[in-house]
């Protein structure tokens, strides 16, 4: 039965007549939206090597995106699954046995054979489950929505939600009257689709079966002709984008901004829509507007201005309204930073920013927010100077004394005046023992410096510094976006390096370690470099440290995971294991650890600003962790033991608790 023969050529003139149509309006749309990207800057993306282009066929095909977000509390993702899957199978319908079959009056051909009964199985099957994925997010969405979803309740998505519902259902209206009719999907004596065959009874006795059949057609291609016109304008755009986006992401680790071009004002930072990469004017065209990036964004969390779900469409709303005149070489009318309309962000959400990655880390379409806000923090500083009040003197001190705190260099090495520390000489010192600014000037950090250089000497590790010589990596600098005086320390930190033979660093700090190991390489500079947590698990792997097989005190030892360390480089074992082996047992987790651990609140270069908007993150963070009883909390990064023992003083909890930092607590175990 063909629906569109029956008619004539009235029939083929209306249905490739409205398909031309559908299909006109998403090339435009798709064609504008191109448009609108190539206004961005390129950024040498590079094109995508056939093992990434498998990896992002896999990750698509198992809904790899879905399954990170899974929980006991939120279980969207079987539903999305499900939705995905059947919309892949029934574009493969609908281009073989509608655009083909029925569109070049081939169906006889097309439908009578194994194959064609095969796929009307699958697509029976499969209906059912499309169903109940679609209710189950409208339910979700609009009855039993979880916080994520508050203020994202719009027509569009129940739009969207509606033709999803209602495709499966036309689908098998129109199989089922075509069973009645007598015209089932039939070949070599395989049975006709349970589901369908089940329908097509109820119209026994039924006067009229073509007519039912031609209204089933019709009303089913008529839905799936609606949704193709509207993919570019609607959140649908992210099943075409979010395929690229995989393709296309950057590769760990996640966070990293560009160079500047000192020849290229437009690298300097981003004050307007088209001074972003086309990357970034794509990704943002991915978001569906789940609200997992808001659920996990720690100054979302405490009540700040920062939303990064409101970032992208605050970018995205300023592309859509500028890009008519920017594409006519006109200025934009819609200012990006510090306007009050949608569409304009305002300076409290870009500096509330920790850099954390915990949005990056959820977000199932692979958006890269904190880029995007680095960049624009690049433009308040080097080319408006506006920043928080007391961030000049960080700038000041770190440009002219290579510190935030504006110490004098010789008193870099105070922190070793006790102990035998020798200076790195080439040839001779195997590792150099980056101390970095808080290791050597801040008064408790000092403690872990020193318990550091005990391990190193306890398994006879060849290890020296620079002393008065380190200067500061830049890691706050750059991503508060001051990177012009961050691109000329990171310059003369390589060439020290160079000139001194260092290829091995054992760092003290996460930042330092992520700032040397993955931003230096953007300067072709290739560093062995490895954090202390890594470095003593390996040594006590590896029988070089005797510990006294006690757990000296510690009590219940509750782990924290530095952003730096674990999302922005995938180290969360090795602290663990370390732990594990001097008290015996694995860690307390908190509620939120791992990939999804919330954030101490002084990274991004927040360490150093005041934190007067909503509740201080660190507050946080030690709530969660008081939860858990703990004696110990345990720490990896000079940043977090601030962060941490502030925070137990305001809840009164710092005699009854007590933070170490993992190098302490095995110092503290050795023999």
């Amino acid at each position: 039965m063909n629906p569109v023969s029956d008619l004539g050529a009235i029939g083929y003139l209306l249905f490739w007549g409205l398909t031309a149509v559908a299909a006109g309006i998403f090339l435009y749309r798709g064609v504008q939206l191109l448009r609108y990207i190539s206004l961005g800057r390129g950024n040498g993306q590079a094109t995508p090597g056939i093992r990434r282009g498998l990896a992002a066929i896999f990750n698509i095909i198992v809904q790899e995106c879905q399954w990170k977000n899974l929980t006991h509390r939120d279980r969207a993702g079987v539903g999305h699954a499900f939705m995905f899957w059947g919309f892949i199978l029934f574009v493969i319908y609908y281009f073989l046995f509608i655009v083909i079959a029925s569109g070049f009056g081939i169906y006889e051909t097309m439908e009578h054979n194994s194959f064609y009964v095969v796929y009307a199985w699958i697509t029976d099957i499969i209906a059912p489950f499309i169903v109940i994925g679609a209710v189950w997010c409208i339910l979700r969405r609009y009855i039993g929505r979880p916080k994520r979803l508050e203020g994202q309740l719009t027509w569009e998505a129940l739009i969207i939600l509606i033709t999803v519902l209602i495709h499966p259902i036309t689908h098998v209206g129109k199989i089922a009257a075509q069973i009645a009719a007598g015209s089932p999907p039939a070949g070599l004596s395989l049975a006709t689709p349970p589901l369908s065959t089940a329908v097509a009874n109820l119209y026994d006795g039924a006067t009229s079966i073509e007519a039912w059949h031609a209204a089933w057609f019709w009303s089913h291609w008529v839905f799936v002709l609606l949704v193709l016109a509207i993919i570019g304008y609607t959140r649908y755009l992210h099943v075409i984008v979010a395929i690229i986006n995989d393709l296309i992401r950057s590769a760990p680790p996640k966070g990293m901004v560009s160079l500047i071009d000192l020849k290229n004002p437009a690298t300097f930072g981003v004050s307007r829509v088209d001074n972003f990469t086309q990357r970034d004017l794509l990704d943002i065209q991915a978001c569906v507007v789940c609200g997992y990036c808001q659920e996990n964004c720690p100054a979302n969390l405490t009540e700040k201005p920062l939303n990064p779900l409101l970032i992208v469409r605050d970018v995205k709303a300023n592309l859509l309204s500028n890009a008519p005149v920017l594409l006519k070489k006109q200025e934009p009318s819609l200012e990006l930073i510090g306007g009050e309309r949608e569409g304009s962000i305002s300076e409290d959400a870009i500096w509330a920013c920790t850099t954390c990655g915990a949005c990056m880390e959820v977000c199932p379409v692979y958006i890269e927010h904190v880029p995007k806000i680095v960049e624009m923090r690049r433009d308040l500083v080097q080319m408006r100077a506006k920043f928080p009040e007391e961030l000049l003197n960080l700038f000041e001190n770190s440009e002219q004394r290579s510190n935030p705190w504006g110490i004098a260099p010789a008193d870099r090495a105070k922190w070793a005046a006790n102990i035998d520390a020798q200076p790195f000489e080439a040839d001779k010192t195997e590792y150099l023992f980056y101390v970095g600014c808080a290791g050597a000037f801040d008064s408790r950090e000092r403690h872990v410096s020193l318990a550091i250089t005990r391990i190193l000497d306890a398994a006879g590790v060849s290890w020296g510094i620079l002393g008065r010589e380190e200067k500061c990596c830049g890691d706050s600098l750059r991503r508060l976006g001051n990177e012009f005086v961050y691109d000329r320390m990171a310059r003369e930190n390589i060439a020290q390096f160079q000139e001194m033979g260092i290829t091995k660093i054992i760092t003290e700090c996460p930042h330092c370690f992520s700032t040397l190991k993955n931003d230096y390489r953007q300067y072709g500079m290739e560093l062995d470099v490895v954090h202390h947590t890594e470095f003593i698990n390996r040594l006590l792997k590896e029988g070089r440290l005797k510990l006294n097989g006690g757990s000296n005190g510690l009590g219940n030892v509750v782990f924290h995971d530095s952003c730096y360390l674990g999302r922005h480089n995938e180290i969360y074992q090795a602290p663990r294991e370390a732990v594990a082996a001097v008290t015996g047992k694995a860690p307390t987790e908190m509620e939120r650890h791992h990939n999804k651990a919330l954030c101490c609140g002084a990274g991004g270069g927040r360490m150093w600003m005041e934190e007067s908007l909503g509740k201080r993150i660190n507050i946080a963070r030690v709530e969660e962790a008081l939860k858990e009883a703990p004696a110990t909390i345990c720490v990896s990064c000079p940043y977090c033991m601030v962060m941490f023992e502030d925070g137990l003083k305001d809840k009164d909890a710092d005699e009854r608790v007590q933070v170490l930092d993992l190098a302490e607590i095995v110092a503290g175990a050795l023999e």
